[in-house]
């Protein structure tokens, strides 16, 4: 995924390769014959590559080869077959270019849209069974298309095997390149430093072997990879940039596994527990349990809990009346058959954390405690039954159910049945439909219709616990014939038809939904974002580039200094950091002061530099190394290269 640095890298290098070869340069002009041109021009050719070279290996994004260079030339100009390894290179590097790379991405971007939208089976069988009874039509074409088991489908795991095969083989020979740039030095200085988007020059008096140790010191403390080269010393920065991209891919790579590990080996269910009840971490105490194709069930966490109180608050008043205010399980558990009981306090967004394993709190409401008698006054049945909240402010409903131990007024074995409906806040008869006015208990109300029957739970056929089926039973009547309701009050009861015994309504517990999950990949794939986004960070801001210094003694004695930077792209910050540079170097090597009068020149007129702007005095081949302001040194955003200017 690095090639598109690559065409940066060397594009900018090209370009101010190509844009002053075209000119001619003072310091390279033909002063005879054909013989001379014809050597300056294989010079010229010669130092193009160089440099063409130097700027080439600031990247270590592998570079492309076309199909008819990796098959050789055929003859007669036609293109020769490549052959199957041809083809399979051909293959291989199209797989691993950016391009390819990021339509995978965007293709599993896509993929993801419709798990977003459609109901998944490996999160809610029974939303995905209610889609598929209310769309008959679509239901066959999302079942070939897989699109009710996305993640788990033949094409998603295609393109993310792929991508995952492309971050690979990208990462793997540049890191190979990087590797070896670490431990190679920077490339001598090429011979017209003036070329170079960045350049300074000024003369001094100090010997060039000082001028070379003293920008060895100057770059080592900008913390710049520096050596000598011939008459020059070569320096180069900005290594992490490539480290950051290579971070950047290795994270995407970790985050991918890390996804992938959690989909196979997760595990995911829900328990209601009523206070004063709990919960063991076993697979036949889960009210729902999904987990991952790889998943063991022996590997769950020993632990166990025990709901002690639910203690939800809410503001009583102004516009944001019944926003809850406190919302917290308290719980004792402990871990292991034998371990010791400790307090705990869970919370939205603050689960509790046993080996790996974090329980949430995802929701509450209220199970009112009903007792039911038979007709000799025998209580048959005490608990309290958990009912689901239909609203914000707890509006619920559920159903209570008697399967044993209930006889009627004959001696005869049946089963009984309520619907219920309750409401925490009541707000009286006379004021509206029974619906709950605030989601805390202040004026409970438990609204019983009763059946009784057979409740269907000997078929064998599952069956929702919060749903009472009244296909196989009979209503109790009231008075006028109808079936049998009333609203009770805590204490109340709802005595049925001809004395076949009550149910009365005690009072009320709470009730909260825990949620238990096992996520190995959370902990890598955290790692890998953060690593991504510090090595995102590092590609974009740091920039890799090259500084040369050369120092060489005139002919009139005086040292020549020359400076010039390269870098991976166009930058502002370099010809800046380089007139910095150049302003710590002027310290061991201050600019020179003119000697009165002019340098005598060769007697011959020169012609004028066509790489020069009109208006600016053309260098000669004594002086193309000294600024037209004298021997000061120009800063390089203010005065560019000649090379660059044009």
């Amino acid at each position: 995924m690095s090639k598109a640095n690559s065409s940066t890298d060397t594009g900018a290098d090209e370009r101010t390769d190509a844009g002053t070869d075209a000119r001619p340069d003072a310091s390279a002009r033909p002063d005879t014959g054909a013989g001379t041109r014809t050597d300056t021009g294989a010079d010229e050719r010669a130092q193009r590559r160089a440099d063409r070279a130097a700027g080439e290996r600031l990247s270590t994004a592998p570079r492309e080869e076309s199909p008819e260079a990796e098959s050789g030339s055929g003859s007669g100009g036609g293109v020769p077959a490549m052959g199957v390894i041809g083809w399979i290179r051909w293959f291989w590097r199209q797989l691993t270019s950016m391009r390819v790379a990021l339509i995978l991405l965007f293709l599993l971007s896509l993929g993801a849209i419709p798990g977003s939208l459609i109901p998944q089976t490996s999160v809610d069988d029974f939303k995905v069974q209610e889609f598929k009874d209310q769309h008959t039509t679509l239901t066959p074409i999302y079942e070939k298309l897989q699109l009710f088991d996305v993640y788990s489908s033949v094409w998603f795991s295609a393109i993310y095997i792929l991508l995952f095969v492309s971050l690979i083989g990208c990462i793997v020979p540049r890191t190979g390149q990087f590797v070896g740039q670490l431990r190679s030095r920077p490339p001598g200085a090429p011979r017209r430093l003036t070329r170079l988007p960045a350049y300074t020059t000024w003369r001094t008096e100090a010997d060039p072997e000082q001028v070379r140790e003293a920008a060895l010191g100057v770059l080592g403390k900008r913390r710049f990879r520096a050596h000598t080269v011939g008459d020059a010393v070569a320096a180069e920065k900005g290594y992490l940039r490539e480290a950051g991209n290579l971070v950047f891919h290795v994270a995407l790579i970790v985050m991918l596994v890390a996804f992938a590990t959690g989909q196979l080996f997760k595990s995911e269910g829900g328990k209601l527990v009523v206070e004063g009840d709990g919960f063991a971490n076993t697979l036949t105490q889960y009210d729902d349990f999904k987990s991952g194709s790889l998943y063991d069930s022996d590997t769950l966490a020993p632990f166990s809990f025990v709901l002690d109180k639910f203690v939800g608050t809410y503001e009583e008043s102004g516009p944001q009346r019944g926003t809850p205010r406190t919302f917290e399980a308290r719980v004792t558990y402990n871990q292991g058959a034998d371990g010791p009981d400790r307090k705990a306090v869970i919370r939205v967004n603050e689960p509790l954390v046993v080996d790996g394993t974090k329980v949430y709190l995802i929701a509450h409401g209220y199970a009112p405690v009903v007792t039911v008698r038979d007709s000799k006054g025998k209580v048959v049945s005490r608990n309290a039954v958990p009912l689901l909240p239909i609203d914000n402010n707890i509006t619920s409903t559920g159903a209570i159910k008697v399967m044993d131990g209930y006889r009627d007024k004959n001696g005869e074995k049946t089963q009984l049945g309520f619907k219920a409906f309750f409401v925490p806040t009541f707000a009286g008869h006379g004021k509206g439909e029974m619906f709950s006015q605030f989601p805390g208990a202040e004026y409970p109300v438990l609204a019983l219709s009763a059946y009784h029957g057979s409740l269907g739970v000997d078929s064998g056929l599952p069956q929702n616990v919060y749903q009472l089926d009244t296909s196989k039973m009979e209503e109790f009547k009231d008075e006028n014939g109808e079936l049998l309701k009333k609203m009770l009050r805590p204490g109340e009861k709802l005595d049925l038809s001809n004395g076949e015994g009550s149910i009365t309504f005690e009072g009320i517990e709470e009730w909260a939904s825990f949620q238990i999950s096992q996520q190995p990949g959370n902990g890598l794939a955290l790692g890998g974002a953060i690593a991504a986004i510090a090595g995102l960070a590092a590609s974009l801001f740091i920039q890799r580039r090259r500084v040369w210094v050369r120092a060489v003694r005139g002919a009139d004695g005086v040292t020549v200094v020359e400076m010039a930077g390269l870098g991976r792209s166009e930058s502002a910050k370099l010809p800046e950091e380089l007139g910095d540079l150049a302003a710590a170097l002027l310290t061991t090597a201050p600019v020179a002061q003119e000697k009165p009068g002019k340098p005598e020149s060769s007697g011959k007129p020169e012609k004028p530099d066509a790489s020069v702007p009109a208006g600016r005095p053309a260098a000669t081949h004594e002086d193309d190394a000294t600024n037209e302001a004298g021997s000061r040194p120009v800063h390089p955003a203010e005065a560019p290269a000649e090379g660059a200017e044009k």
